[in-house]
C-alpha cells in the first residue's frame, strides 16, 4: 500500500512561480516511476510530468516544456513540480501518482494517487 499526499498549491498570478510537493509513504519501493497529472473542471485529466525514481529521467508535456521541472528527493520520498511563468489555463486540481510500470503518460498506468492540489492562476 502506498499513500501521497500533495501539496503547495494556492494563487498566484499569471507569470508567476509555484513549487508542488508529493511525499509518498508506505510501501514507497513499489513505485518505480512517479507522475504529475491535472484536472481542470470540465476538462479531462491530462499528464504533466513524470520521472523515475532511481534514474531520475523525466518526460514533460508539451505546455510544460521550459517552463517546469520535475525532481525527486528519494531520501524523503518526495517529488516536486516546479511551474514558471504560469498561465491561466494551468488552472486546474494537480495530481501526483505512483505506478511499478515504466514512464507512462496515461493516468491508467498508475495505481496510487494523492487527494489533489488545487492551482489557481489569475489574469
Amino acid at each position: 500500500q502506498v499513500q501521497l499526499v500533495e501539496s503547495g498549491g494556492g494563487l498566484v498570478q499569471a507569470g508567476g512561480s509555484l513549487r508542488l510537493s508529493c511525499a509518498a509513504s508506505g510501501r514507497t519501493f513499489l513505485i518505480y516511476t512517479m507522475v504529475w497529472f491535472r484536472q481542470a473542471p470540465g476538462k479531462e485529466r491530462e499528464f504533466v510530468a513524470t520521472i523515475e525514481w532511481s534514474g531520475g529521467s523525466t518526460f514533460y508535456a508539451d505546455p510544460m516544456k521550459g517552463r517546469s521541472t520535475i525532481s525527486r528527493d528519494n531520501a524523503k520520498n518526495t517529488v516536486f513540480l516546479q511551474m514558471n511563468s504560469l498561465k491561466p489555463e494551468d488552472t486546474a486540481v494537480y495530481y501526483c501518482a505512483g505506478s511499478r510500470a515504466v514512464l507512462s503518460t496515461t493516468s491508467g498506468d498508475y495505481n496510487y494517487w494523492g487527494q489533489g492540489t488545487q492551482v489557481t492562476v489569475a489574469s
